[in-house]
Formats: C-alpha cells, sequence, structure tokens
C-alpha cells in the first residue's frame, strides 16, 4: 500500500483557521451473489448460499483489516440488515458478536444469508491519514449507474474455520457496465459474471471495478497489462495515460528480470471528485496481479502521470514483496484478529526503494533527481521516531504509539533498504545488491512457503555479509539512527545544497493565503504580501483572489489552483482578477517564484565511481 498525502489538506487547513444462485446449497462451495442493479438508498444486496453446515452454530465475519493496508478498518461496520434463513425460508437466529461478525443458530438448517453493504467513499472525513477512514483503494464505492469499485473483501466475508473452501461470486450489473479485473469471467451474458477462486484469500486480493467501458490493453515482455480508468467528467481516459504507463511498466520488467513471472496484471484507476461523498484517500493498494489507485481528477495531466509512476511502480514490486517473500503472519492471515509481522522495513520498505531505484537504472530519472528524492526522504523520516525500533514498529501498527509512525516505512523503510544495498554493493566490489538479494530469498521461500519472522535476519545474512546482519540488528530491530552520510560515502557521495522553486501559495503546511469564511473567497494573507509572488504582481493582504488566468477560484476548488500552480514556471505570464476593498480589477505580470534552499547530495569522490554506477545502474 502507498498512501500520497496531497495539498488538499491545505483547504481544511484554511477553513478551520478563518439475489443470488442456490444451487451449492449441500456442495463445498460457497455461492455469493452480488446485486449492483437495483441499488437502494446507495446500498447493494448481498446473497450468500453456504456449504454444508455440520455444527449447530455458524459464524460468518468479514474483515477486520486485509493484507496490505496495516490498519483496523472493521468493514463489517458497513453491512446492516444481516438475515439467516432455512430451506423453507423461514428465519434463522442471527447474534450480531461484534462490527465484523454474526452468529447464526440452528446452522445445520441454514440455506441462505443476506444482508446490505454500504460503501465506504460515503463516509470519508478527510485525507485518510489522521482518521479512521478507510483508505480508499481499499475501500468501496457505490453510485448506482455510473461506478462501483467493489473490494470484495467490503462485500463478502467468509464462514469460521471455512477459508480454504472455493468460492463461486455472481455479479449482476447494468448492461452498459464493464468489470475490470484480472480474474476470469465465466458468463457469456453482458449482465452478469461469474467468477471462481479456490479460496477466500484469493477472492479478496481481486477487485473489480464497474463503469462503463474505459481501458486499453498491451503486453510487455510476456505480461499482459490492463489499465482501466474511471473518470467523472472524461477528463483523463486509459488511452490517455497508456504510453507512460507502458514505458514505465516496461523499465519495471527489464529492472526485475527472472524474479516476476505474472501473466496479467491491472491497473484500476478511479478519479474522484472531490466531493464530500467521493474519495479522498489518495493513493494505491497492491494485490498479486492487480493495483487499485485512487487519486483526484482535478490533477493536471503531468501530476496524474507523475503519481501515477510512482503509486503504481511502488504497488507492482509488491510482486517482491511480500507477495513472494513473506512471513508466517502474512501467509496464513486472520482478518479478524490480525497477527503483524516484524518486516515492514522489507514489505514496504524495499518495495519503496524499487519504486525509486529502478527508476534512475532504467534511465526514467537523473542521478541529481534521485538524490533529491533520498535528501527528501532522510528530511521526513526526522520528523519521525528516529529512534523507534522498526520492528517492533510493524509488529504492533495496529496500536499506538506505533500506529502514527506508519508513514515512515516509505521513508526511514526506503532507506534502510538504500543501506542494505549499498554495504552488499561495496562488500561484492559491485557485482551484486539488494535485488539479489531479493532474487535468493524468492529461491529460498516463496509465494507458499513462508518464513518465520525471527529467523529473517539469520537467513539475509547467511545470503550476504555479517555486516549486513549487523546494520538489520543495530538499525533496524535497534534503537539507534542511521548514519545516512555515512553509508552515502561509500559509494562517493556526499551532501550539498540546492536551490528548488516553491509553490507560490504554500510553504510546507503553511499557507500564504487564507479563505474568507463568509464568502468562500481566497484571500492573501498579510504576512504574505512581501513574498516575491506578490510582491511581484503587487498583491496586498487582504486582496482577495477570484480568478487565475481566466479560471474562478474559491474554497470549492482551491486545490485545482495549488496543484495547477506547481506547473508554473519563472517568468510565465499571469493574470489574476481580485478584489480590493470592494472592486474588482484584474492584475497582469508574471510568475515570480519562491527559492528555497534545501539539502541533497551529489557525487564527490571519483574514486567510488565505479562502485556508484554498480549500485545506480547495476
Amino acid at each position: 500500500m502507498k498512501k500520497i498525502l496531497y495539498t488538499l489538506a491545505l483547504a481544511i487547513t484554511l477553513w478551520s483557521c478563518k439475489t443470488g444462485s442456490t444451487s451449492a446449497g449441500k456442495s463445498n462451495v460457497v455461492d455469493v451473489n452480488i446485486n449492483l442493479v437495483d441499488v437502494k438508498d446507495d446500498k447493494v444486496l448481498v446473497t450468500v448460499t453456504p456449504p454444508q453446515i455440520k455444527t449447530d452454530e455458524i459464524v460468518y465475519s468479514i474483515p477486520k483489516t486485509v493484507p496490505g493496508t496495516y490498519s483496523t478498518d472493521n468493514y463489517g461496520k458497513n453491512s446492516e440488515d444481516f438475515k439467516a434463513f432455512d430451506a423453507k425460508g423461514n428465519a434463522l437466529t442471527v447474534k450480531r458478536l461484534d462490527d465484523n461478525s454474526w452468529s447464526i443458530s440452528n446452522a445445520k438448517a441454514l440455506k441462505k444469508i443476506t444482508y446490505l453493504v454500504n460503501d465506504t467513499f460515503d463516509t470519508e472525513k478527510g485525507t485518510g491519514f489522521g482518521n479512521d477512514d478507510i483508505f480508499s483503494p481499499a475501500g468501496t464505492n457505490i453510485n448506482a449507474g455510473v461506478n462501483f469499485l467493489v473490494n470484495t473483501h467490503g462485500f463478502v466475508g467468509y464462514f469460521q474455520d471455512k477459508l480454504e473452501i472455493p468460492y463461486k461470486v455472481t455479479i449482476t450489473h447494468p448492461e452498459t457496465f464493464w468489470g475490470a479485473t484480472s480474474m476470469t469471467d465465466q458468463d457469456p451474458s453482458k449482465t452478469s459474471d461469474v467468477f471462481t477462486t479456490p479460496r477466500y484469500a484469493v477472492l479478496v486480493e481481486n477487485p473489480i471495478m464497474y463503469s462503463k467501458p474505459d481501458y486499453t490493453e498491451f503486453n510487455v515482455n510476456g505480461m499482459d497489462i490492463l489499465i482501466a480508468v474511471y473518470s467523472p467528467t472524461g477528463k483523463f481516459t486509459a488511452e490517455s495515460i497508456t504510453p507512460e504507463m507502458k514505458t514505465m511498466m516496461t523499465a519495471q520488467k527489464n529492472f526485475l528480470g527472472k524474479v516476476n513471472a505474472n501473466k496479467k496484471y491491472t491497473v484500476l484507476l478511479y478519479l474522484s471528485t472531490l466531493a464530500k461523498d467521493d474519495a479522498h484517500g489518495f493513493g494505491a493498494l497492491e494485490h498479486p496481479t492487480v493495483t487499485t489507485v485512487v487519486l483526484p481528477e482535478s490533477m493536471p495531466k503531468e501530476k496524474l502521470v507523475e503519481s501515477m509512476k510512482d503509486v503504481v511502480s511502488h504497488e507492482f514490486f509488491h510482486i517482491v514483496t511480500p507477495l513472494t517473500i513473506h512471513s508466517k503472519e502474512i501467509q496464513y492471515f486472520d482478518y479478524n484478529a490480525p497477527k503483524m509481522s516484524e518486516h515492514l522495513w522489507m514489505y514496504e520498505g524495499v518495495t519503496e526503494y524499487f519504486a525509486n531505484l529502478f527508476q534512475i537504472n532504467q534511465g526514467l530519472i537523473n542521478e541529481g533527481e534521485f538524490y533529491t528524492r533520498i535528501a527528501d526522504k532522510i528530511e521526513q523520516s526526522k520528523s519521525l521516531d528516529d529512534t523507534m525500533s522498526f520492528t517492533k514498529m510493524s509488529a504492533n501498527v495496529l496500536e499506538q504509539p506505533y500506529k502514527d509512525q506508519y508513514l515512515n516505512v516509505y521513508q526511514k523503510g526506503a532507506l534502510i533498504g538504500m543501506c542494505i544495498d549499498i554495504i552488499i554493493r561495496e562488500k561484492s566490489n559491485g557485482e551484486r545488491g539488494i535485488l539479489d538479494l531479493m532474487h535468493k530469498l524468492s529461491s529460498e521461500y516463496g509465494i507458499d512457503k513462508p518464513f518465520n519472522d525471527n529467523e529473517l535476519f539469520a537467513k539475509i545474512t547467511s545470503l550476504t555479509y555479517p555486516e549486513v546482519g549487523e546494520f538489520l540488528n543495530k538499525y533496524v530491530a535497534g534503537t539507534t539512527p542511521i548514519p545516512y552520510d555515512f553509508y552515502l560515502a561509500k559509494v562517493g557521495v556526499s551532501k550539498a545544497t540546492e536551490k528548488k522553486p516553491g509553490n507560490a501559495f504554500i510553504k510546507g503546511q503553511v499557507p500564504n493565503i487564507t479563505i474568507d469564511k463568509a464568502t468562500k473567497e481566497i484571500a492573501v494573507r498579510p504576512e504574505s504580501e512581501s513574498l516575491e509572488f506578490f510582491k511581484n504582481l503587487n498583491l496586498k493582504g487582504g486582496d482577495k483572489i477570484l480568478a487565475v488566468n481566466n479560471k474562478s477560484y474559491n474554497l470549492d476548488n482551491i486545490y485545482d489552483l495549488i496543484t495547477e500552480s506547481e506547473n508554473w514556471k519563472e517568468n510565465d505570464p499571469i493574470t489574476l482578477k481580485i478584489k480590493r476593498g470592494g472592486k474588482e480589477e484584474t492584475i497582469k505580470g508574471t510568475v515570480k517564484l519562491p527559492y528555497e534552499e534545501s539539502e541533497t547530495f551529489k557525487a564527490t569522490d571519483a574514486s567510488k565511481e565505479k562502485l556508484k554506477n554498480a549500485w545506480l545502474k547495476g
């Protein structure tokens, strides 16, 4: 999973500042029907025909959490009107045990379960950080006649002790809709899809997105790729982003080499309107053959493609870990009493490192851009608890205070991967790196052979060098902050500074503009008028910004203004419509961006050039 925190938070800051088949009744199959046609009150009817039950009581559960999310989400809270029936249609006694589970009495007579499912997008309150929202790519959307995002764990549950039983899922849908998924539809009709999986865990890993068809298909080195897009206004299409996706995924396949043998991979892109009842948690969730991505539709194409490149590449590399290399906690995942693994540094951290390393390795970014990314991760990691044991945080990530440190898996976790990579490169004279280690771990373990959590460090050490084991015990299991300068110096890289253009309207999370709460108008903060952008255009504190380059703005679309301003270049022409002292006027001028000095790195030791090149290009 990868979460993205966008400057949409600025708007919040500013505002606060101012029916189904029953044929499987006696078979060893869980038969499910999801009705996407007769949607009532924004709820979908799910009907479940159980396998033969031999106990007097049975528990049916919808997941509390699912692999890859590292959070307690209680998907069962979105289900209501849960009923159980015998063969004659008589109601059986049902008791709700908690948010996610129901106990059914006289279970030997059970022939059918029905319940209604609400979607999660309607209930999101923020950006998916620091609140109890379900992360949008792991959530569900029910928008009758428009779009359904069917993350199967939000609609379908499992019977106690029957996780290994096959599933048959029938989804009835409008004739004009098409379901994008990596699963194979076994029903030739235009209004019904049938999917089968050997067990519940496989069903959970196969989301489906229903909407009017908008998709492309292509092949990359033997892998069939499907890109499906839902764009509410039609601003983006699958075809419009496919060239960039094909370039990126070709590079990824080349980088991974023999470690990946997937035959099909699907990218589901849902674009949000940012309305109150739409998704606000942006990023992606990985599955073995699918990535579900949620982003705002208002993003400029350049930013959308950049975000897709980052999040989809991160999710794609999860093919390596944890989808191939993982512990028993993941292999035998308990959806309602999960025990978390100690090794988020590898599952998320090494994955995030690969998502950046492959880009310089395959020529998608240059050396300077790569170093800037590393410097940014170091800076962001230091804003979190740099002395917390990473293994302890991982094992307890569902609880406080560890839960609040989860975002460090993308920062310090990636830097852990970088340091291990450098150690292996140095000790092997540049011949091997962390990708080679992951190849070896893939051969040692694999999809159906998990490792024991407490044995991984010893196994990695045996496959590499004692220095790697020492690093893992001191800096990953231990509480000592990592001396990044020491490890980067091994490849001839040291600290440097650079000036980077910033955003005219926000610095970090500090806004240079505010909101008139009564009118929703955007206003210049008095303390901002001395800043270069505002000074150059003779803007004063209290001026209301009504439009920029002939597009009107207020609180409702301030996100558009922030994201579009990120594409401005120095001396670009700009026209603003403002209101000053109650009178409207037009200002024409040029863009003057604020420049900020920040830390980065650069290659300074020519004697390490060969090792550095092996690290970045090997």
